[in-house]
């Protein structure tokens, strides 16, 4: 159920008639009708269980609306305030991308950000994902010092627009 509420509320809201407000807000009712439209009932208990349950948090409720809380593929604005991050952060890959990552930096590929971490076990299990982890360390203390602007979603992963080379190891 939560890989269909990310891909809905993050990539591909209106395959199943949904429409996300300017924050990326949808109303619970509109969520649970297209669920029910899709051949998935869901009740709003339910709902709430998974958003309780997420183990990366992945979704908002606020009151009556719902939200992916990052990596949308869509535009929308999540509202997020800029922060200083910790002097380092993690990202976690795949071998195989070492090359690119190297001569272009992290880019967001199809998202708005890229997504980092502040700890090494949760950039891990990112990596792990996709093939034999990789974590690479993000100098965000001195990325922020040089302008870069880091915004913290409400699931505690740290979002970025790009992580140029010279700030990875």
């Amino acid at each position: 159920m939560s890989k269909f509420l990310s891909r809905h509320l993050r990539h591909r809201p209106g395959d199943i008639g949904l429409t996300l407000d300017a924050g990326g807000w949808v109303d619970v009712d509109e969520v649970l009708a297209a669920c029910g439209r899709h051949g998935i009932v869901l009740t709003r208990d339910e709902l709430e269980h998974v958003v309780a349950s997420s183990d990366k948090q992945r979704f908002a409720l606020d009151g009556n609306r719902i939200r992916a809380n990052q990596g949308h593929t869509v535009r929308v604005a999540l509202g997020l305030t800029v922060q200083r991050p910790p002097e380092v952060l993690y990202h976690g890959t795949v071998a195989a991308n070492l090359d690119a990552i190297r001569a272009d930096g992290l880019k967001p590929m199809g998202r708005h950000d890229v997504h980092l971490s502040s700890d090494v076990d949760t950039a891990r299990r990112v990596g792990s994902r996709r093939g034999k982890p990789v974590v690479l360390t993000v100098q965000a203390e001195a990325m922020h010092q040089a302008g870069h602007e880091f915004r913290l979603s409400d699931n505690g992963v740290w979002l970025v627009a790009e992580v140029p080379p010279r700030f990875l190891q």
